[in-house]
């Protein structure tokens, strides 16, 4: 065998040892999976709305339009509106009017003005009309002050309210007396000429247009 032959020989067997002693192919381990980041989401605070409370009248500020509406300034007038107060609160409402009544010891009143809404004019008439029992006869003719009380919209005052109770408080030429209808609670203010058409014993019901049923 020559050299050459030889040389082969070993070269051959030097690559086969080697292969024994090589490294195992190494494997590729799968990418790693990455997470997103967990992104918070913006807090929304749902927006606050402000709600007004209903507007109401100032003692003083009714003193001074019933005055002015009246004509005058009594201590009779003063005493109704105090009892008021202190009865049922600030109203949140109130009505200037006029009214007449026919009375032979039973009678009937009817009368029209106009409704201040807490703090708004109405700006349409109102009418009401009902029975009353009076301790004159004939015809009378009188202004009328309603304070209204709990009023939740101007559409509320349309209809029937019966009397709270068949007291007439007078009040040294004024009169004032209570009628209700579920919280609504009304107070009408008479002077003078009114005194003399009596108590509204049954009810007051208020429209948009006039009727001659007074019931």
């Amino acid at each position: 065998m020559n050299r050459w032959s030889i040389v082969c020989s070993l070269a051959l067997g030097l690559c086969a040892t080697g292969s024994l002693w090589a490294d195992p192919v190494a494997t590729t381990p799968p990418p790693a999976v990455v997470a997103a980041p967990i992104v918070a989401a913006p807090s929304v605070t749902a927006p606050i709305v402000a709600t007004s409370s209903p507007q109401v009248f100032e003692q003083k500020t009714i003193q001074e339009q019933a005055a002015a509406f009246f004509g005058e300034t009594s201590e009779g007038l003063a005493k109704a509106l105090e009892d008021a107060f202190k009865r049922e609160g600030k109203p949140n409402a109130y009505i200037k009017g006029q009214e007449f009544g026919l009375a032979l010891g039973a009678g009937v009143r009817y009368g029209d003005g106009v409704m201040n809404f807490q703090g708004h004019e109405d700006g349409r008439k109102l009418f009401w009309q009902g029975p009353s029992i009076g301790f004159d006869q004939g015809l009378n003719w009188s202004k009328v002050f309603f304070l209204v009380y709990n009023l939740p919209r101007a559409e509320s005052i349309i209809g029937g309210f019966p009397g709270v109770e068949t007291n007439l408080y007078v009040y040294a030429g004024a009169s004032a007396n209570y009628l209700q209808y579920g919280n609504i609670i009304l107070v009408p203010i008479r002077l003078g000429m009114g005194l003399r058409t009596g108590v509204d014993v049954g009810y007051l019901r208020f429209s948009r247009t006039p009727s001659w049923n007074p019931f």
